[in-house]
């Protein structure tokens, strides 16, 4: 029997885990952003959502049911996937979560000596038919989708239907001829050669590229390969500097967020604060345009990858620490982290141990072109902050012209470094977000306060800069124009008598004029 749920419970594995040994979760999986780790994850595997990986987000969770033993959630995995929406089949460990495939389980029942058979084929046969019949593609594509589930969830089992299952699956379609088998056991040997080679440890920027093309042209016709798709343009990114320096100037700083992400995970009793709205939606923001250049670069739009490239310049690399920059990170213990791990990653990436850029050099050149872009974006973002936080009185000796011109530099900065005001508010009010969650975390406690009034005083100087503009009244705007257009138009009138004695005196004066010329 299983045991229907909607809600997900607030501490979710112990809650599984209190259903039992042989109790499976099935659960729907939404999809989300790009997280701030998305550059470095590893690549996904096929059939499942990653929910058993720390740090994973539970809110994207919502439990369909509860099954007992592998057969019965096999059994209701298969009548419940819709193929569009990811249905995971979890269990509870040890530790933490544990994430099963379908084809794990079935590969199980079949080496059962006490299972049927002859049950789990026709399960198998029913659900590869469901695929064909309801992929969105239609019927003319439905095999293709179908060999690709095939392939994403039973890979465990079989890396393309056994005789058996496939034949049964085309007869209840009606379509038990040659080339159609032929055509769903390709298309699943094709992904699954696609899969293996993404578990290659060690991956060119040339076969990335390759790969990607593939895994794009099948991600149309198959939407479980879209994920696969994009984790692949990411890692093709990390191999290209230009998408590298776009990344380090568009991403905002989250130093407070990955240092207490490093100290919860070596504490696994803290729970770590989510990074704040704000912050978090720009990151989004910058993965997409990451992704966008990258996919114009590869796809053979040179244009489009030149606008935006162009559109954010990389910033000039500092030879000085200015004087605003370097009083922020004197009075703020997030600055001091974001510079400190900057030199870190750049000796890690240099050090004569290291042995990453002798299998990868474009890797090591993309990762020192964003190094190089992201220390000219902390002085811009520093300089911008230090200015606003500690403006300096105007210079003694400053000729009274050019007053307002080094009052206007502050701006200038905040725009340069930020993008526009706004932008540097949303920032501001999302560090100062992110800084008042609880509870504080131990390593947290001797800065919050410290770090929160800078933050406040520094958005409280921002403040007067941004010049909210009127809202456009819409509807007021169309009456004021039928107004106007429903006006009675005034006829034209004959000129008058004093009119007409004015323009002939006028004119003899002037033949009066041309004469006296004359002579």
């Amino acid at each position: 029997m299983s045991e229907q749920r909607a809600l997900l419970p607030d501490d979710f594995p112990a809650w599984l885990a209190e259903r039992g040994a042989d109790a499976y979760a099935l659960a729907w999986v939404a999809r989300q952003s790009p997280p701030p780790s998305a550059w470095t994850e590893a690549a996904p595997r096929a059939g499942e959502s990653g929910i058993a990986h720390q740090g994973f987000d539970l809110t994207r969770v919502t439990v369909e049911e509860v099954t007992r033993g592998e057969q019965e959630t096999l059994r209701r995995w298969l009548r419940l996937d819709d193929g569009a929406r990811h249905l995971a089949i979890i269990t509870a460990e040890e530790g933490g979560l544990r994430e099963h495939t379908p084809g794990e389980l079935a590969a199980h029942l079949l080496h059962d000596p006490a299972g049927d058979e002859a049950e789990l084929t026709d399960l198998l046969a029913e659900w590869l038919n469901r695929r064909n019949a309801e992929a969105p593609q239609g019927l003319d594509l439905g095999w293709i989708a179908a060999g690709a589930a095939w392939t994403c969830h039973m890979r465990a089992l079989a890396a393309s239907p056994p005789p058996s299952v496939l034949t049964r699956s085309l007869q209840d379609a009606g379509e038990a001829d040659e080339a159609t088998a032929h055509l769903v056991v390709d298309t699943s040997l094709s992904i699954a050669d696609l899969l293996d080679r993404l578990e290659h440890p060690f991956r060119p920027r040339a076969g990335l590229i390759e790969l990607w093309h593939t895994a794009e042209a099948l991600s149309a016709d198959v939407p479980a390969l879209a994920d696969t798709a994009h984790w692949l343009l990411d890692q093709i990114s990390l191999r290209d500097a230009s998408a590298q320096q776009l990344r380090a100037i568009l991403e905002p700083d989250i130093t407070d967020y990955l240092r207490d992400q490093r100290a919860t995970g070596r504490r696994p009793d803290v729970t770590l604060p989510a990074l704040d709205a704000p912050r978090a939606a720009q990151l989004a923001t910058a993965h997409e345009t990451v992704r966008a250049y990258t996919t114009a670069a590869y796809a053979g739009r040179e244009q489009e990858a030149r606008q935006l490239q162009d559109a954010f310049p990389v910033p000039g690399r500092p030879l000085a620490t200015s004087g605003p920059a370097a009083l922020w990170r004197q009075n703020s213990a997030t600055a001091r982290d974001a510079v400190e791990d900057l030199t870190a990653q750049r000796a890690a990436i240099t050090n004569e141990d290291s042995t990453g850029h002798y299998a990868d050099p474009e890797l090591l050149h993309a990762q020192s072109s964003h190094l190089a872009a992201r220390e000219g974006q902390l002085h811009l973002l520093h300089d911008a902050l230090g200015r606003l936080a500690f403006p300096d009185p105007t210079p003694r000796d400053l000729p009274e012209a050019l007053v307002p011109v080094a009052a206007a530099q502050a701006q200038r900065r905040v725009i340069e470094a930020f993008g526009t005001l706004e932008r540097a508010a949303q920032v501001l009010d999302g560090q100062l977000r992110y800084r008042r969650q609880r509870p504080v975390s131990a390593h947290q406690r001797a800065t919050t306060g410290i770090e929160t009034d800078l933050l406040t005083r520094t958005r409280a100087q921002l403040e007067p800069l941004i010049t909210p503009g009127l809202p456009l009244d819409q509807q007021d705007i169309l009456s004021r124009v039928q107004e106007v257009m429903s006006r009675p138009t005034i006829p034209a009138t004959a000129p008058a008598v004093h009119d007409e004695s004015h323009s002939r005196a006028q004119g003899a004066e002037a033949d009066r004029t041309a004469r006296q010329a004359h002579r």
